[in-house]
């Protein structure tokens, strides 16, 4: 049925509902052209200003999820799962969360994205990796998923075209903080993949995408209750961002730490907790254990070194060097300067401003405020220090890893001034809540 979108929009300005054909016809006029950019403009400031009640919420998320290609992996041996996280400095789980999903006879088609502003990107991180590909053609795509039983990849043109459109226009008209647009924006393209169970991984605090720890819990709320509603089995960790999540912040440093963590060289235990907390609740979601035992099925497959196996495998079906789990440091790109950045004083590191964190590796040239900026994959931070540590004067609060010294002092002066001493050690939480499915899905 055809709708004038004026209409439409005045209905939702006003404070009305829209049903799920109107809101189906709108996001077909997102895909084809026929509904103009004011138009769209117009609908997400309503949309901002009036929110969405649950039902509309599911029907845009399956218009716009539906607007392009939806895969289908029916005819695996397993369930297609896949994890989704809002972002963070120094999150790197996706590396680690795939192959050892995929090592308990689960499938990870892992469409993931490029970072934007203080949060890093996966696909950044993979392109750190000489020759992996991170946009093969569909083909490769179910050719490695089904081989090695994961993929991490990226977004491609045919997968939620509508959000593409969508949130492009949203991000030059500040309406992307809308709860309502933000959860169909990221469904859409998760749900796309045609996955049978999807964790997330929504973070709170000082470096999460949501300024509150509230803003963040009602994300998480909305994400679980719509993507359940929209027929996908998904459960969500609320888990903090109150500092750097591990010791690295950059691209190629953090897939150092995830081959390190997957070999079992070195894993910070925050990191190792919600890795295999999300891994578990994988598992269960897609029938390949219960709750009693899926932790332990997970972290069997990680320490008896499965899953770094199936990173290696992952990564030369893809592209990259056959021997790049054992010889890794050779393969990634390093930078010329190297300088450690000292505690002004003693104490213990009581708050870390984690998003300044991030900022500091966007200014040594590591991520990107637009778009279309380039990455330097070999920069970023090292040896961040953990909350709630004793430190003495001049102790390196962390490493700095630069292509010049001029960037190596810019870098020096935000870590310094993003870290806060005091004189008792501060509390420190991992996992704040768990959302378990709900509804029929």
């Amino acid at each position: 049925m055809a709708y004038l979108p004026q209409e439409l929009i005045t209905k939702k300005r006003d404070g009305g509902a829209l049903s799920g054909d109107e809101i189906a016809f709108l996001v077909g006029g997102m895909t084809n052209g026929a509904v103009t950019d004011a138009q769209i403009s117009s609908f997400a400031m309503a949309v901002f200003f009036r929110g969405m009640e649950m039902d509309e919420r599911v029907a845009l998320t399956l218009a716009m999820r539906d607007s392009g290609d939806v895969l289908d992996w029916s005819h695996l041996d397993g369930p297609a799962l896949d994890k989704h996280s809002t972002g963070g400095v120094g999150d790197n789980l996706s590396l680690m969360l795939a192959p050892i999903v995929a090592a308990c006879g689960g499938y990870v088609p892992m469409i993931s994205g490029r970072g934007l502003g203080h949060t890093g990107g996966t696909l950044d991180k993979m392109d750190s990796i000489p020759g992996y590909t991170t946009q093969p053609d569909n083909v490769l795509f179910r050719k490695v998923t089904e081989a090695c039983g994961c993929a991490i990849i990226g977004q491609t043109a045919s997968l939620a075209p509508a959000d593409k459109r969508f949130y492009g226009i949203r991000d030059v008209t500040a309406t992307v903080e809308s709860i309502d647009l933000i959860t169909a924006s990221i469904l859409s393209k998760k749900l796309a993949a045609g996955l049978d169970g999807l964790v997330l991984d929504v973070k709170s605090g000082s470096g999460a995408f949501m300024p509150t720890h509230e803003q963040s819990e009602a994300l998480a709320e909305s994400l679980v209750a719509v993507a359940n509603g929209a027929g996908t089995k998904t459960s969500a960790l609320l888990t903090d961002m109150n500092e750097v999540l591990g010791h690295a912040a950059g691209n190629a440093v953090e897939v150092a730490t995830a081959v390190e963590f997957l070999i079992g060289q070195a894993q910070d235990p925050r990191v190792r907790e919600i890795t295999l907390a999300l891994c578990a609740d994988m598992l269960v979601l897609g029938g390949l254990a219960d709750e009693t035992d899926s932790m332990e099925k997970v972290a069997e497959a990680l320490d008896s070194g499965r899953a770094a196996d199936t990173f290696g495998e992952m990564v030369t079906l893809l592209g990259g060097p056959s021997d790049f789990v054992d010889s890794y440091r050779t393969h990634l790109p390093a930078t010329p300067v190297t300088r450690d950045v000292p505690a002004p004083a003693s104490g213990y590191v009581t708050t870390m401003d984690t998003r300044q964190i991030g900022l500091a590796v966007v200014a040594l040239g590591g991520g990107r405020t637009n778009p279309a900026d380039p990455i330097d994959h070999a920069v970023g931070l090292t040896h961040i220090t953990d909350v709630g540590t004793k430190i003495s004067k001049g102790d390196p609060l962390a490493r700095v890893l630069a292509r010049t010294e001029d960037q190596a002092d810019e870098a020096i002066r935000r870590v310094t001034a993003a870290v806060t001493l005091g004189d008792k050690p501060a509390s420190r939480s991992s996992i704040y809540r768990r959302l378990a499915p709900t509804g029929d899905a």
